[in-house]
């Protein structure tokens, strides 16, 4: 009996720990687990938490940025990543396209469809604010297996005429499914 309770335990331990490691990770962090876990995680990483705005604030890929932590049941689904600094348009395109080359170069990566890079010539404010396009790239950390609950994407925000990129990793297991309506 005890040798079948402990195979059990060892056959739980084994699923727990390779459900972590099938999720997407930010910052080599499972997006998983409570929000005051995930907290501490990033703050070991370098990050500093603010109360006040219930954000974390650092530098993410050369950029001053907050990472929002975004839950589902008290389970992280979401980390947002927002640059603090806002763009003009111009400014917007040249961020937003080479964040689009990074990725594309990262073997970590593998894109939904082909990117897209923004021409010089795109008018993104006249796209967004009349034809209501959203501008974003959508990406899968591997490997292959379980690709589905290891989205990566980003978008351009805009508030008050100024750009933001904002970058979203998700781990969709933990996402509301509509089990609530």
């Amino acid at each position: 009996m005890k040798k079948i309770l402990s195979v059990l335990m060892l056959l739980l331990l084994s699923i727990s720990i390779y459900a972590q490691q099938n999720v997407t990770k930010f910052l080599g962090i499972p997006v998983d687990g409570s929000k005051a876990a995930m907290i501490q995680k990033i703050r070991a990483k370098g990050f500093r938490y603010n109360a006040q705005i219930d954000k974390l604030e650092g530098t993410f890929n050369g950029e001053k940025v907050y990472v929002s932590i975004q839950t589902n049941k008290n389970r992280v689904w979401r980390i947002a990543v927002t640059y603090k600094t806002p763009c003009d348009e111009g400014q917007i395109k040249i961020r937003y396209n080479n964040l689009c080359r990074q990725f594309e170069s990262n073997t970590k990566y593998i894109a939904l469809e082909t990117t897209q890079v923004l021409s010089d010539d795109e008018n993104i404010s006249y796209k967004m604010t009349v034809d209501h396009k959203q501008y974003e790239a959508i990406y899968f950390q591997l490997p292959r297996e379980g690709i589905q609950n290891r989205i990566v994407w980003f978008t351009i925000a805009e508030e008050y005429g100024e750009y933001y990129i904002a970058i979203y990793y998700e781990n969709d297991r933990n996402a509301s499914h509509g089990e609530d309506l």
